[in-house]
Parts: structure tokens; C-alpha cells; sequence
């Protein structure tokens, strides 16, 4: 049995999320930003490390890897593992600053500068985490831990079993995935290449559960162009597509918004706006 000491989780992820990995959607690349293809040259390093020889990235950025069955189980079916390396677009995520914070009862400051709580009645779950540590960011950010948790889960996991011969397993293949965040992470997803015959996903949820399905999503992006005039010269000619772009989403129906809506119910969720009159 190989001494090499198993990684630490945590310190595994709070490596990762080092790494500037957001998805960009006005991106025609793939991946949709060049961040995520650094972050995946890490992990191919890291896997072969680990003895999973064959890591490699594949088309579009996508990672794989996989690691043999435990002698005499080479006929079982093959486990999947999968995770995405990109985070949200969605917030800031440069430059974090992650921090381990005991839970106790009430708001947990995270900024004492700034004065940025993550507040109890804003996120009730919290209340089952007290007395437990959590990593944080300083509320300037975001974390990073959807999906790079996963991703530490992935690779602590390959580590351990690679030294540890001793525990039964199936062939295992890896894989981690860009553009989660932007509905594109399957789009170079090569399944014959992988080699699995089935897998899990490791993204958000809480400890315990197992998702068996998933919503799908589809991206409109709509240009408005405007007619700009003087506005002091403008009666009759000038046509503002801020004001157009207002009365679009203002049309959209308000029971079908994420706020008003549960279960297998679909939605519109106007995602981002940006203009001038022109």
C-alpha cells in the first residue's frame, strides 16, 4: 500500500476555487472562456498524479480520466463520476477570499469591514449547520463551491482509492465539464469516450439527497435597436429601446417566474439587461 498521505477535501477545494473559471454566455469559444481550460490542464496534472494515466482534455475542454477495476471486478458495469469546473457568470468571483467559519445560532458576519452578514432569515437552512464549520467567502464574492466542491469530492475520491487497493470497486471514469452555468456543459460531452455505463453527477444539494432528474433550459438573446434623436428634438422620431426592452419583460406573465413557481412548472427569467437608448 502506497504511504503517499490521502489529500485533504478541504484544502483540495479551497485550491480550486483559486482559479477564475466563470462561463461567459456571449461566448461563441468553447469552452466559453479561456480560464477554464487552465483549470483543466491542473486537474489532467493532478489525475495522472493520482495514477489515472489517460487524463486528458478533450473536445471543448471537457476532462476525462479513468481508473481500472479492482482485480476480478473488470466485468462489473462502469461508474461515472461527473462535476463542472465553471462557476457562475452570474456574480463576482474574482480574487475570493475564502473563509472557515463555525456556525452558531443567528447571523454569521462575514465582512466585519464592510459589515456583510449571511444573515439567518434570509437562509434558514443554515440553523442545521450550527456548531458545524463552513466555508465562506467575505460576502464580495461568490464561492465557487458550486461546482468545484464537486470537483474536490471527484479527486479526493480517485486519490484515496488509488491508494487504498484494498477496497472493491468497478472501473471508475472521471469527467469534468466547462459552461455548466451557461446550459453548455454537455455540448462536447463524447459518452462512448467517457466509458460509462452509469453515472452521477456531484453539484449543489444538500447532504443525503440524490437528484434522478433535472430541468432543462433554453437561452434566447434578444437585440432591441433604437432610433437615437436629440431629446430636445425627438418628438416623433426617437424610439428608446430601454423602453422597449421594459415593455418586453413587463409582458412576460408573472405567474411564470422563478419566484412563482414550483415543481415541474416552467418559467421566463429575464437574466440580464444592458443598454442606452440606442
Amino acid at each position: 500500500m502506497s504511504t503517499k498521505k490521502f489529500p485533504n477535501l478541504v484544502s483540495q477545494f479551497l485550491q480550486y476555487v483559486k482559479f477564475e473559471t466563470q462561463s461567459c454566455r456571449e461566448s461563441q469559444d468553447e469552452p466559453s472562456s479561456p480560464n477554464q481550460l487552465k483549470m483543466a490542464e491542473f486537474l489532467v496534472e493532478e489525475l495522472k498524479s493520482y495514477g489515472l494515466e489517460d487524463a486528458h482534455i478533450g473536445k471543448g475542454g471537457v476532462v476525462y480520466a479513468s481508473l481500472d477495476a479492482a482485480k476480478g471486478f473488470e466485468d462489473c458495469p462502469a461508474i461515472g463520476l461527473i462535476a463542472h469546473m465553471d462557476t457562475s457568470p452570474d456574480a463576482p468571483a474574482v480574487n475570493i477570499k475564502p473563509q472557515i467559519i463555525q456556525v452558531e445560532t443567528g447571523d454569521v458576519l462575514l465582512n466585519p469591514e464592510k459589515q456583510i452578514y449571511f444573515r439567518e432569515n434570509d437562509f434558514p437552512e443554515i440553523k442545521k449547520y450550527v456548531g458545524q464549520e463552513v466555508i465562506f467567502t467575505d460576502g464580495t464574492t461568490l464561492l465557487g463551491a458550486d461546482d468545484k466542491a464537486g470537483v474536490a469530492a471527484i479527486t479526493a475520491c480517485m486519490a484515496y482509492l488509488k491508494d487504498h487497493p484494498e477496497v472493491i470497486h468497478a472501473k471508475i471514469c472521471v469527467a469534468f465539464t466547462p459552461d455548466e452555468e451557461i446550459a453548455k456543459g454537455t455540448v462536447n460531452f463524447d459518452i462512448p469516450r467517457f466509458g460509462a455505463d452509469y453515472a452521477y453527477t456531484f453539484d449543489g444539494g444538500e447532504i443525503g439527497t440524490l437528484e434522478t432528474e433535472n430541468f432543462n433550459a433554453a437561452t434566447a438573446m434578444v437585440t432591441i435597436k433604437g432610433v437615437v434623436v436629440h431629446p430636445g428634438l425627438s418628438k416623433g422620431k426617437m424610439v428608446n429601446s430601454i423602453k422597449l426592452a421594459s415593455r418586453l419583460i413587463g409582458a412576460f406573465p408573472e405567474e411564470q417566474a422563478p419566484e412563482t413557481t414550483e415543481g415541474y412548472e416552467g418559467f421566463i427569467h429575464p437574466n440580464k439587461i444592458e443598454g442606452t437608448v440606442a
